[in-house]
């Protein structure tokens, strides 16, 4: 289900989404760390809760905003516009934008205080090197690749749990640990804690997650071709957040969208899916050749088949 919003809607839904993503991830983190000394132990529990997290609120916000909370999402739903597709347009994408990283900063103050530490200290781990943005351009890739290739073969209901289950992977694969999502690393400069990254530390990696997200777009485009796909501003796109050192989010359900003269024509012995075991006298279908099947918009014939039934187009919107 897509909820038809206006613009401040959706910016406000990607505020809170990513102010609760960094909620997640800098809370776990924090809580982690004071439970077990043992950084492994630490970065299992903080992995599983913002993979977790992110999840539920890629869930909670994809059929409103794409829960984006990435702006490298964002950006990659601008350009499929750009390309021909259905997207944002470039102030939508600029709001959506502002709104991820107002969210994200205020999402590291917000798991500050809720640990009675000092909110606004900017952290202190710097976190530099070429091999931790070798590891940032390859999770932010991967990242921005499970969406768009999920959404492109039609099995965008998937994204949500397949992104969770990537974050959770590639916190641990990848040497910088997956942040995957400018928004959020800038929101965890806000937070001196275990998930926290330098203010010095921001310029390269976010420069490696956009190059990661180019890198993302050449490879689904290269793998599956083209998109010229509806992209839903308001919720077949989805977005990216991020884990302990992660990021992604993203939409979850796929939209289907009759038009006004699609009709739906369901007789007894038709299945909901708009199939039927048996036509004629006995099998109780009473579709003509002109019947129609809302969804998807797909014609039905005397005799449908599953190639008949349009599958609906969906595709990506960085988790988180």
């Amino acid at each position: 289900m897509t909820i038809d919003a206006s613009l401040p809607r959706r910016a406000t839904a990607e505020l809170i989404g990513t102010a609760g993503l960094l909620v997640v991830v800098i809370g776990s983190g924090i809580q982690a760390a004071s439970l077990s000394r043992d950084t492994g132990v630490a970065l299992v529990a903080n992995s599983l809760a913002s993979a977790i997290g992110l999840g539920l609120i890629i869930t909670l916000f994809g059929p409103l905003s794409g829960a984006h909370l990435n702006p490298v999402v964002t950006l990659t739903s601008w350009w499929a516009r750009r390309t021909g597709g259905q997207g944002l347009d470039g102030r939508d994408a600029l709001v959506y934008t502002v709104a991820q990283t107002v969210g994200a900063i205020g999402g590291a103050l917000l798991a500050e205080a809720m640990f009675g530490r000092l909110p606004g200290t900017f952290a202190t781990r710097i976190r530099g090197g070429g091999h931790l943005l070798i590891g940032e351009i390859v999770a932010t890739a991967g990242l921005v690749l499970v969406i768009q290739g999920l959404g492109r073969i039609g099995r965008a209901k998937l994204i949500p749990a397949a992104v969770a289950a990537y974050v959770a992977a590639a916190i641990w694969f990848t040497s910088s640990g997956s942040f995957a999502n400018p928004a959020g690393t800038v929101g965890r400069a806000f937070s001196d804690s275990f998930t926290g990254i330098a203010p010095q530390s921001l310029p390269g990696f976010v420069a490696a997650q956009l190059l990661g997200g180019i890198l993302g777009l050449a490879l689904a485009g290269m793998l599956y071709g083209t998109d010229r796909t509806a992209l839903r501003p308001a919720g077949s796109d989805t977005a990216s957040g991020v884990g302990q050192d992660a990021g992604s989010g993203i939409g979850s359900d796929a939209v289907t969208d009759a038009g006004p003269d699609a009709v739906t024509d369901i007789a007894p012995g038709v299945g909901l899916d708009g199939t039927a075991p048996d036509s004629g006298p006995e099998g109780g279908r009473s579709a003509g050749p002109d019947a129609r099947s809302g969804i998807g918009g797909a014609e039905i014939g005397p005799e449908p088949t599953m190639a008949d039934i349009a599958r609906p187009n969906t595709q990506l919107g960085i988790t988180a």
